[in-house]
């Protein structure tokens, strides 16, 4: 969604935006003699100086039918209604949009329509805001004199940017009207909005990353859709061939934000802040510390790391919060003995269980019980057929997921389930690219 900056609409005429419950819960408008109840239209709230007045209806039309509005970081689009005036009396004209109640939703503060931007035009004039979410339901905007040069036909574009959260609006009918420079309505009939889901905005969407064997490190986008979740690669830099491991930290997304650590063949480890720069998503690296190649295994876990030293005991360190790296982890916490009897660790950043596979191919969940673990559940055998295992935010289902390569170089997703008292690799699993064979480090 591109947020636009509101301004004052001017304009030959004055196209404004009143949220209401719509023409079906106004008042009905006086009956004409010889129209019968059901010929007669329904009049809308009427606003300070404005007279409730028959309106005709037939003369509002929408092109195109309804707008399909995709939500997410998609561009505006923009609907076209045509208004035949039944009458002018002359004067000043003006218009509004009356938006239907959405129900409210438990514990959300926000304004229904907070998560859509509308701009407005009429007859080919400057866009300018019309908010939808504008204090007390209306948003009144200036009246102009439309008398000098005056055509019979109006018309109005009405634009709407819509975020990812918009697509729970489903399909919004609103009900256009113009008023008169008597304060009389002289024109209504609706206008549909249909918000659909769209492309995630990159601050919802994760990343994968992936070391290729010349030391190159590469980028995947998720896309935010599950039959095809990833981007076509982007280059993030060369020399990550100096590492040993590399360790996401933090929640990663594609707006350049998340941690990592590494740690070179002398045993130092260092870190990587996020930049908020897509095109380059991490800062130069800053010194932590050294002594780490005591560890032969590392992986993120929670706000911090796991690490096993030789002799099979699991480490955790934790954040301090401290802006200098070299103060960055808290002193390690013995998270128990016996990790020596597993080929893989996969810890994550956002909260799911670290799962661990044995050598004959079992994998296992641990669920955090403070200041250890709670007892390892079993998730399935037959995983020693992948030579990477990794945890990423959500590809294919509606939480995160456990990616796996196999010996071929395909690239599988494993959705998640809640298993107990955490989140654990579901027992079905989709592939979601190949050729990955490429890399020796997946993340």
């Amino acid at each position: 969604m591109r947020r636009s900056t509101r301004m004052a609409l001017v304009a030959t005429t004055a196209l404004s935006v009143v949220a209401t419950v719509g023409a079906t819960a106004a008042t009905a408008a006086p009956v004409p003699p010889g129209a019968t109840a059901s010929t007669a239209a329904t009049a809308a709230p009427v606003p300070p100086g404005t007279t409730a007045s028959t309106a005709a209806t037939g003369t509002v039309v929408q092109e195109g039918g309804p707008l399909v509005v995709p939500s997410g970081e998609e561009s505006p689009v923009t609907a076209r209604v045509k208004v035949a005036l039944s009458h002018y009396t002359g004067g000043r004209m003006k218009a509004r949009l009356l938006l239907p109640t959405q129900p409210h939703e438990a514990g959300n503060e926000l304004p229904p329509y907070a998560f859509v931007d509308s701009t407005c035009a009429v007859n080919g004039g400057a866009f300018q805001p019309c908010s939808w979410d504008s204090p007390h339901h209306v948003a009144p905007l200036p009246e102009v004199d439309a008398r000098a040069g005056y055509s019979t036909t109006l018309t109005y574009d009405i634009r709407v940017d819509a975020s990812t959260y918009a697509a729970s609006l489903g399909t919004v009918t609103a009900t256009l009207e113009v008023v008169d420079g008597t304060g009389r309505v002289t024109d209504r009939g609706p206008v549909s909005f249909q918000f659909v889901k769209g492309t995630p905005e990159a601050h919802l969407r994760t990343t994968v990353l992936a070391r290729d064997t010349s030391g190159v490190l590469w980028q995947y986008e998720s896309s935010g859709r599950p039959d095809k979740p990833l981007k076509a690669r982007t280059r993030i830099g060369g020399g990550w061939n100096a590492y040993t491991a590399i360790v996401p930290v933090t929640f990663r997304n594609a707006a350049g934000r998340g941690d990592l650590m590494a740690r070179d063949k002398d045993g130092v480890l260092w870190y990587y802040e996020g930049s908020g720069n897509t095109a380059a998503p991490f800062k130069p690296r800053a010194r932590v510390g050294g002594g780490w190649n005591q560890y032969t295994a590392l992986t993120g876990y929670g706000t911090g790391l796991l690490a096993r030293d030789r002799a099979g005991t699991l480490w955790r360190y934790s954040f301090t919060g401290a802006d200098d790296p070299a103060y960055a982890l808290e002193g390690r916490t013995n998270m128990g003995g016996g990790w020596n009897i597993y080929t893989a660790i996969a810890g994550q950043a956002q909260g799911y269980n670290p799962v661990a596979r044995d050598k004959d191919g079992v994998l296992w969940a641990y669920d955090t019980r403070f200041p250890g673990f709670s007892p390892r559940t079993r998730v399935g055998g037959g995983w020693n057929i992948y030579n990477s295992l990794a945890w990423t935010g959500t590809l294919t289902g509606s939480g995160g997921n456990l990616l796996a390569r196999d010996t071929s170089g395909k690239l599988w997703a494993y959705d998640t389930v809640y298993r107990g008292s955490g989140i654990v690799p579901a027992s079905t699993r989709k592939q979601i690219g190949y050729g990955w064979g490429i890399y020796n480090t997946i993340l």
